[in-house]
């Protein structure tokens, strides 16, 4: 079994948005319970849709509904029921890209010791010695 699955309280907020009969026809859903728990644990996780556990069912099926779903504005519905539902502030937390930041090198930043070689080749042409015109600034011993 999978850590993370829907309550009995959890389901009875989303059950009357997702089983109700589509205007559209068409067979019966077999187990919405089961597709949500399965988006919610990819939501949760960040997993690849490849990487759902066979509990949710077929990845694939899985994220076909989540597609349908998206398109048609479902979910626009279920997080309102949420919010409405008048549950647990901290359980209604959410995180989006738009709170979280990367790090630089995430973004594709090259980093590592930065060798410029023309910088280099100039310090080998610089003059190494002293011309004898130039005065010492050693004391001359003459007072």
């Amino acid at each position: 079994m999978v850590r993370g699955v829907m309550t009995d309280d959890e389901w009875a907020v989303f059950e009357p948005f997702l089983t109700t009969p589509s205007s559209q026809g068409g067979r019966p859903a077999s187990n919405h319970r089961r597709v949500l728990d399965g988006i919610l644990w990819i939501a949760r996780t960040g997993a690849p849709w490849r990487d759902l556990p066979a509990e949710f069912g077929k990845w694939n099926s899985v994220w076909r509904q989540f597609r349908r779903w998206c398109l048609t504005g479902v979910w626009d519905i279920l997080l309102q029921a949420l919010a409405d539902s008048g549950g647990d502030v901290d359980a209604l937390q959410m995180i989006d890209s738009t709170t979280v930041r990367a790090h630089r090198c995430a973004a594709g930043e090259k980093g590592g010791i930065k060798i410029r070689p023309l910088a280099a080749h100039g310090v080998d042409l610089r003059v190494k010695s002293m011309s004898a015109a130039t005065p010492s600034a050693a004391p001359s011993g003459r007072c």
